[in-house]
Order: C-alpha cells, then structure tokens, then sequence
C-alpha cells in the first residue's frame, strides 16, 4: 500500500502532502530495511545466556571494515582501545619484534609504508573518525538544547521503556495489549505519554502524534521518501537507526533466530526499526519548514560523503589493526613456544583406571593439569559440555522447556526428570509411577502457594502492606548476604521439591526406542574418542558457577548447554550408557564392545570454588563406588593446586591453608554483594582440537578450551567438520564477546552491575532506570578495578589434523571461509617441525618453530 502521509507544521502552520511511494521505490525501500535487519546479531535471554559475537551478521566482511562501519554508523569501538594497547606497548607486553612481525603481515601496511615509528606515535591520540549523522541529530539544533534531554537519548529512553514492557511476560502481572503488534502498541503508548514531550523541550508533540503512520511499512517508507538520500546508503543509514537501540534491536534478532529454528517468520525487528524511523516523522511534525529543511541538508550532504567517510576510517583503522595482530603475536609466541615443549611427549595407554571428560571450557584446563600431575592413572578428555546431546530438559511437574545445548542449534531430543529409587527394580514399575505422581503433586502445591506470596507483593494496592508484614521475612535472605555461608551450589530445577525427593529424582532421554538411543551412544562415544581401551569408571564431567544475587549468573555457566550447567546432559547420558540393552546393541550393531565392569558416572565441576560434586552415587555397584571414594583424596589435592592458582586474581592469599582457601571461595560464591564471584572464561585466547599428549604439561593458564581429537580414528573427517562447524564456532562467539565486552564496555558490554535493574524477568538489565537494554558481558567481569582482566585476541585455532582434511572442511562452509579470509579469527595446524598457519587461502609456517 502506498503511504500519502498529510504533514502539518504546527510552528509554520504549513501542511504538505508527499507524493506516493511508487512501486519500485517501496521495493527498494523493502530491501534496504531487511538489509539493516539482517545486520543485527541475537543475545540471548538472562537465564539461557550465552556468548555471542556481536558482529556476527557481519563476518561476510573483512574485520577492519567492519570496525570502520561501525565507528562510522553508530560510534562503535570494535579493535582495543588505544590507550590499553599503549600499556601494552610501555609495559613490555607487545615486543618491537611482534610490532614488525605484525606490520610484515598485513599486506596493507607495507603497501600503504605504514612504519613502526608511526604506529607508536599514533598510540598517544585517537583515530580521528567522522560518525555521519542521523535525522534526529540534525533535527536537534536549536539554542536551547542544553536545557533539556538531547533528543537522541529521550528518544532512546521512550523506545526501550516501551520495548520492556511489551516484551515483559515475567516480571509485571499487568499485561499490555500486544495483539496489533510491537508497533502498534508503541504508537497507542505515545498518545498517552504527555510527559515526553515537556523532556524533550516539544510542547505541541502531542499533535504531532495524529500525523504518525498507523502501518509500520507507511512510516519506514514515509521517513525513507523523505529523506532524499540515495538508495545505496539506504541500508547504511538504516543500520545505524538500529544501532541507536542496539540492545533491544539485538533481542528482537533472538527472537527472529528462534522463528527461524521453529520454522516460522518474526517481525518484531522490522517494526523496531519502524517505531525509531516514525519518531523522525514525529519531530518533523514539531519544526518549522525553513529548520526542517536545513536538517534535510545537513543529512543529506554528510551521507553524500558516506562511501569517502567509510574509507577515510578504513585507513585510519589500519594502525589500530597492526596493534591488535602484534598483540596477538605476543601471545601466539608463548603459546607455540609451550606446545613445542610437550609436542614429543609419547602418549599414555596403559594403567589408565578412571578417564575423564570434560567440558572444553578453559576452566577446565587447569584442573585437567591438575588431576593429571597428582595421579597418573587418569586420562583426561576434551568434549564439547552438553556431551553430543541435541536435548530441551524439562523438570519434574513442570511446563517449563529449556535448552541443553549450544545456542547454534535446536533441540531435537528431550529429557525429563523421573523419581527412581536405589533399590528399584523390573518389579517395581507400580511403586516407582506412585512416587513420581506423589512428588509431581508435592512440588506444584509448593510452587503453587509460592506463586500466590510472591504475587501479593505485585498488586499495587497491596505493596506496602505486604513489605510491612514480610519483612522479618526477608531477613534471613539479608542475613545469608551481611554473612555469607558455606552453602553448597543450589539446585535450581528442584525448587519446591521436598527433600526426601531430591536424592532420586534423576533426569532421562525420553521417546527414544532402543535402535536411537544405540545411534546415539555410538555417536557420541565416537566423537569422545572412547570407543576402545575403556577404563573401569569413567566420568563425565559437566560445570556449572556458583554465585548469589547475580542477574549475569547463567553467563558463568555452560555455554555449550544454552547457559545451564552441564549435569543434565552428563547425567543422562551416564544413565544411557549404563543401560545393558544400549551396551549390548552397541556390540550387535557396531561392533563397539563397553566392559561390563566400565561404569560411567556424571559429576560437576563447581568453577567458583574448584570442586567436584558426583551424581547418582546410590547406583554404583560396589567396586565403582570404593573407586570414587579413593578418588576423593585426588580431587582434594588437585582442586586446591587449581584455587592456588586463581587466587591471587580474585586477591585471595594463594597461600592460605587449604581449608581456609576453599571457605574463602564458598563465602564469595554466596555472598549477594560479591560482584566478582570468578572471571568466567577472561583470558580465554586460543582452542586446541588434537591429542591430549599434544598439550599434556603444558600451564596454559586457564587461557585455553581443549577439545580431544585424533586424525587416525577419523578417516573420512567427519568428527573434524563437526569440531570446526560446531565447537569452533561456539569458541569463537565466546572469544568475540570477551573482546567487545572489553573493548567498548558502554555499547557492547552491559556496564556497571552494581546500577543494573533487571528487564521482563530474565530478558536483559537496564544499566540505571532506562536507557537501551544492555548486552554483553558486565564491566566487572573483565576488568578488577585497575586494570582489565581480559585481553581483546582473537582466538587461535590450532589443529592436529592433514592439511588435506582442513582444507576440504573449509571450502565446504562458507561461514568457516568468511571467518579466515576475513580475519575474524587465527587458524593454525600442528606439523612435525612446528605450525603452519593459514591465510588467505593458504598455508605458510610459523617463524617459531622447532628450531626457534
């Protein structure tokens, strides 16, 4: 439909009429806004959170152009900030010879005579880039702007209050209208706003509201037609429009990702960026001709320039991309000088009495050190944290349906929670269904009453007196925070459950018929590497955080399991691959032979406090059982070498007696002012798919995620293009947020924690009372209070693998070929004298190799 908008000018009187948006113009128009849309990377929800690079619809472009655009349309620092490279650079960190290795391998810097007294005398200032201006800034000129809020930022701040509360499904028991759409609603909200316009210094704005488009499609299309700017910065112009409300543009991205998964369309971007064109009709409606006509102009003759100001920032970029790869090269130089070290070492096979595998996660690696050096009859593995399994978990009588799994895929599988006692049996079925039915209907009258407490609080008329009759109520919550406790990690899924439940209620993969649930063990203990030389007890080793009064806490958890901990996944697979018929099709089918003395046993790793929590101990058979006990002692020496390691970053004493050490951890895990419960996965940098002996030894610091492969058991690759389509890629979204959280904390990191205020229950955090939502990781999980506990790499990939076998990967992803050719990542290959790395399509080596 075209959109013939009457315009009147309250300050000239004048009324004006555009002409109709001609077909091929609204086509254009159409393209240009779906364009901007498909530039906006997802974040997740609260409690499912997991790290996303927030370029990720942007790969597609080499790394440098992305920064320029970004600075370009909406201020955006995508490399480290100058002045960090410049401490860097003074203290020593960033070496004259990583300074020329960096400026040799960009073919740009030679090209363009780029030396290194140039490069560090650029650290002393910033890159001098022109952002290009939007309507609503050159609409916002007048002399008296300083009395008021500048109009981007009210504009900013009325979106978002709107956006929370039609997203909120959690948090209000008021419910808004949401049946027109996210458009619709705000455009009702803002007839019944008369506060806005008295902020924003535009008394007559409230007329002004009668001339906004009532389709989101006429207002895109209105604001397009009137802009006069040349269809190919259309796209540009509208991308930086949704960068104005990133955070909330980037959540309507997740639920547009999640259509996506679910085979369905969303159109909640699409109308986001229409509400925040519409307010540009909104303000026109408030000037005179002769001002609009001047922002017109300006607008107008800055994106003229667009093509040369992109460029001009491109160039000035090129320092900035010279400090980032010497930074990287510090670190790659340590790193290959380590993996050397261990490269010869002869693998262990024999005496093996417990393997364990962990998550990839870079917590793991210390503790995986740490087990190996106090015993050398454990064997430690490298597996992707949700364990191979595609599953949504559902708790016990509940409706609830959460993700297990990386936030790249979708659920295909199901797990729920059953009440199994020890002693049940073939011959227990009825007294087994009875308990499930009776904890089922104990738990829902638990929630139930909870349900109706906590709504009390909500209804306006009752708030007060509800405070005033609850409050001795809430003093032992203060309590547990004025003096934190010892208190074990909480079990979340089993809120409400009475206690004599707890210990027996286990979760299981349901609706799979036993042909499945064979493919689905094979599957898995291919990928793990175990389908031979099993040991007696093998563990799987999932981890989840610990902390207290921490909106952010599913981001310290595990990012392969959307944001949970892993002992779902373990324990149901633990239960899986116990079953004697799965063992026996195995054989049958596969050929795959599991002693009937192995027992696999799922186990968690608390990454808080470094310790290790076993589940379903009750069902060990009574030699697996004395083996877990005599692994205590291993675990305790083990878990204290690694809290000794982190002390000294969370300004714990490394040599406190070791009882005293673990209670200073545990009181930080439970502590509701305790901002800084552990640092999650900072430092991470580099992402190992090879042999345990190809690291075993070597300190990687908790810097690197460590995932077990060997070329020789995977003939046809296919385990390979898993890993690098799947592991690869998680890693990489993990490393990205890390480094834009760090790099520009204000509009890729989520800020402050001590002022943020919760969203919708679980969608996001406000920093203060408004403002955009806000993503990405928070300042105080990079950053100690002096200096950043992060350092912005971008991860280094190395594979022990054929060249032949990357190489056919590579060229059969394009998103794999968009990620090395563009930069956005470091790909390297063990060979016998050393690495290769690879670029641009091909492999070179490394200047350290055995030799160095």
């Amino acid at each position: 439909m075209n959109a013939v908008i009457e315009r009147k000018n309250p300050g000239a009187g004048a009324t004006t009429k555009p002409s109709a948006v001609s077909p091929e113009r609204a086509r254009q128009i159409e393209q240009a806004c779906a364009q901007a849309c498909r530039a906006i990377a997802p974040t997740w929800p609260l409690d499912r959170a997991i790290a996303v690079n927030p370029h990720w619809s942007r790969i597609g472009m080499p790394l440098r152009r992305v920064a320029a655009r970004m600075a370009v349309l909406g201020g955006i620092q995508v490399f480290p900030p100058r002045e960090l490279q410049r401490s860097t650079w003074q203290e020593g960190r960033i070496s004259a010879a990583d300074l020329a290795l960096a400026l040799q391998q960009l073919p740009a810097a030679p090209a363009r005579g780029l030396s290194a007294a140039e490069c560090v005398e650029a650290l002393q200032s910033r890159a001098a880039i022109e952002q290009l201006p939007l309507l609503i800034d050159t609409l916002d000129q007048d002399p008296e702007r300083h009395t008021r809020l500048a109009w981007r930022q009210a504009i900013t701040h009325q979106v978002s209050q709107t956006c929370a509360a039609y997203f909120d499904r959690h948090q209000a028991d008021w419910q808004p209208e949401r049946t027109e759409g996210l458009y619709a609603f705000w455009r009702d909200t803002l007839q019944h706003d008369h506060g806005i316009g008295l902020l924003m210094g535009l008394p007559h704005l409230g007329r002004a509201i009668d001339a906004l488009p009532a389709q989101a499609q006429d207002a895109e299309q209105w604001v397009m037609q009137r802009l006069g700017l040349s269809p190919t910065v259309w796209a540009d112009y509208l991308e930086a429009v949704l960068l104005t409300v990133n955070g909330w543009a980037s959540w309507c991205a997740y639920l547009a990702w999640q259509a996506g998964q679910e085979g369905r369309s969303d159109t909640h971007l699409r109308e986001l960026l229409a509400i925040r064109l519409a307010w540009g009709a909104l303000l026109l409606e408030c000037k005179d001709d002769g001002a609009a006509q001047q922002a017109f102009q300006a607008v107008q003759q800055a994106w003229q320039r667009a093509p040369q100001v992109m460029q001009a920032a491109e160039q000035a970029l090129l320092i900035d991309e010279v400090w980032q790869l010497a930074l990287e090269l510090g670190y790659q130089r340590t790193l290959a000088q380590k993996l050397l070290s261990a490269s010869g070492q002869t693998p262990q096979t024999t005496g093996i009495e417990v393997q364990a595998a962990f998550c990839i996660d870079v917590r793991s690696e210390p503790l995986r050190r740490a087990l190996e050096a106090v015993w050398p009859c454990i064997q430690t593995l490298g597996f992707a944290g949700f364990f191979g399994l595609p599953v949504a978990y559902t708790p016990l009588a509940s409706t609830a349906r959460r993700p297990q799994l990386p936030g790249l895929m979708a659920p295909t599988m199901e797990v729920q929670d059953r009440i199994l006692p020890a002693d049940a049996d073939a011959g227990a079925t009825a007294s087994a269904t009875e308990l499930q039915s009776q904890a089922a209907h104990a738990r829902q009258s638990r929630l139930g009453l909870s349900a109706q407490w906590q709504a009390a609080s909500r209804w306006p008329g009752a708030a007060f007196s509800f405070v005033e009759a609850a409050g001795l109520g809430y003093l032992g919550k203060l309590g547990q925070w004025l003096k934190p406790g010892q208190q074990t990690r909480a079990r979340d899924e089993l809120a409400g459950l009475p206690a004599r439940y707890r210990p027996i209620c286990r979760p299981h993969l349901v609706g799979l018929d036993l042909p499945a649930k064979v493919a689905l063990a094979a599957r898995v203990l291919k990928a793990m590497g175990l389908t031979q030389d099993l040991a007696p007890l093998v563990l799987l080793v999932g981890h989840g955080s610990q902390s207290s009064n921490n909106a952010h806490a599913a981001a310290l958890d595990c990012g392969a399991c959307c944001g949970q901990t892993g002992d779902v996944n373990a324990r149901s697979l633990a239960q899986l691959l116990n079953e004697a018929p799965v063992r026996a099709g195995l054989w049958q089918t596969q050929g795959m032979a599991i002693p009937e003395s192995t027992v696999f046993l799922a186990a968690l790793h608390n990454t808080t406090t470094d310790e290790i929590e076993g589940f379903e101990l009750d069902l060990l058979p009574a030699a697996a059982s004395a083996r877990w006990q005599r692994l205590q002692t291993m675990f305790a020496r083990a878990c204290d070498q690694v809290r000794r390691e982190r002390a000294s970053s969370l300004q714990l004493d490394p040599c406190a007696p070791p009882a005293e050490l673990l209670r200073q951890l545990r009181q930080r895990a439970n502590d509701g002012a305790q901002t800084r419960p552990e640092w999650g996965l900072a430092g991470n940098a580099a992402f190992l798919i090879a042999p345990r002996h190809k690291s075993r030894g070597v300190v990687l610091n908790g810097r690197s995620f460590l995932h077990d492969y060997e070329a020789s058991q995977d003939p046809d690759g296919s385990i390979l293009e898993l890993l690098m389509t799947a592991p690869m890629l998680v890693t990489h979204w993990i490393n990205w947020q890390y480094h834009a959280s760090t790099c520009d904390p204000q509009r890729l990191g989520s800020g402050n924690k001590l002022l943020h205020n919760v969203v919708g229950g679980s969608l996001g955090v406000f920093e203060g009372n408004g403002g955009d939502l806000r993503i990405g990781l928070t300042h105080q999980s990079v950053h100690d209070g002096q200096r950043a506990m992060h350092e912005p790499l971008r991860l280094t990939v190395v594979i022990d693998a054929p060249q032949a076998a990357i190489d056919t990967i590579i060229a059969k992803h394009a998103v794999l070929q968009q990620l090395l050719v563009n930069d956005w990542l470091h790909l390297w290959r063990f060979e016998e004298a050393g690495f290769a790395r690879y670029r641009q399509g091909a492999w070179c080596p490394l200047p350290w190799g055995a030799q160095a």
